[in-house]
Parts: C-alpha cells; sequence; structure tokens
C-alpha cells in the first residue's frame, strides 16, 4: 500500500515531490507511518522500485501468456503496440513517468539499478522465439535491443506526448529481422 501510494506520488509530483510526508498523505495515513516503515529516502525509493517492477513483470507476464504466439511481423508489431499503448494511457502512462524518474534516479544509486534489470518474462521470451524461429542471428541481443527502442518510443512519447504509431513499431520489427550487417557477404557490405 505505501509502495503503491509512493508509485502515485512520484508518477503525479515527480522525484522531488517525493517524501514520506506527501506518501502518508496520498495513502491516507497518519503522519509518520511512511518513516515508520521506510527509515530512509533511499528505503523508501527501493520499496517503490521493487513494487514498480513486480507489476511491470506482472503486466508482462500476462500478455505474454494472454496473447497468441506471433506467427508473423505483423502479429509481433501488434501485440507490441498494445504493450505500448497500455504503457501511455491511464495508469500505465503513471506508472511509465515513474519508472523513467527511477531509471534516472538509478545512475546513481547501484541498488536501484540492480532492481530495474531488465527480468525474464513470458513477453520477452516470445519476442526471443520469434526472432529465433525466423532465423535471426543472436535473437536475445535483437529482442532486447527491439524492446530497448520500443521504450524509448515510450519514452519520447511520455515526454513529449502523442501515440506511438503502427508504422514505427512496424519499422523496428522489420529492423530486427534484418541480417546483421555483412551476412551473407564476403565483403561486409
Amino acid at each position: 500500500m505505501l509502495a503503491d501510494a509512493a508509485l502515485g506520488v512520484l508518477a503525479d509530483a515527480g522525484m522531488r515531490g517525493l517524501t514520506h510526508r506527501a506518501v502518508d498523505a496520498a495513502a491516507g495515513l497518519p503522519a509518520g507511518t511512511t518513516s515508520a516503515y521506510c527509515r530512509t529516502r533511499s528505503a523508501l525509493l527501493t520499496a517503490l522500485v521493487r513494487r514498480l517492477v513486480d507489476l511491470d513483470q506482472a503486466e508482462l507476464s500476462a500478455a505474454g501468456e494472454r496473447l497468441p504466439e506471433p506467427r508473423s511481423a505483423a502479429e509481433l508489431a501488434e501485440s507490441v503496440l498494445g504493450l505500448v499503448a497500455a504503457r501511455l494511457t491511464g495508469e500505465g502512462r503513471r506508472r511509465s513517468l515513474a519508472r523513467y524518474a527511477c531509471a534516472v534516479e538509478s545512475v546513481r544509486d547501484p541498488e536501484l539499478r540492480e532492481i530495474l534489470v531488465p527480468r525474464e518474462n513470458p513477453g520477452r521470451d516470445a519476442v526471443r522465439r520469434f526472432l529465433a524461429a525466423q532465423g535471426v542471428e543472436d535473437p536475445e541481443g535483437r529482442s532486447l535491443a527491439l524492446l530497448a527502442c520500443v521504450d524509448g518510443l515510450v519514452l519520447d512519447r511520455v515526454v513529449r506526448g502523442g501515440n506511438v504509431s503502427a508504422e514505427e513499431v512496424e519499422g523496428l520489427v522489420v529492423a530486427a529481422l534484418r541480417p546483421a550487417r555483412g551476412a551473407g557477404t564476403t565483403d561486409g557490405r
């Protein structure tokens, strides 16, 4: 409950607005409650990031289990676009705001950075399996690159507004499917 309230405060007020007192107010608890459970700001951030990762993993696992295994680039792009839309609207957008604020904060905090390391999940596994089935070299690396690019589009739209288009996601999927540079040629072109 406190971590969820902290996520809301961070999404609404930013890193500077994330205080023990603000979390108490957001949770509807007496002053001092948050500091009784999370003595320091670092402890509060750690609890918040752990909750954020748990929510993200649950979302990605549910998507991976709910959606059929992609059989074509178009199906993969459609699935990715659904995730992007979820991260740009409603609670997903608020969680995205908190996620990016925590990512920036983790630059100076190795403990947060370790918690935020991408985890295995059925959604990521489905992307990797699809790329492997298409004969892509290094499907693990390509899936990570594809998902990082998608994350970059989400960050861009969280900051600048707007939606991610189907064409943008399709372009990323097509790029992930391209042979590695120099593959299949003898002169590296």
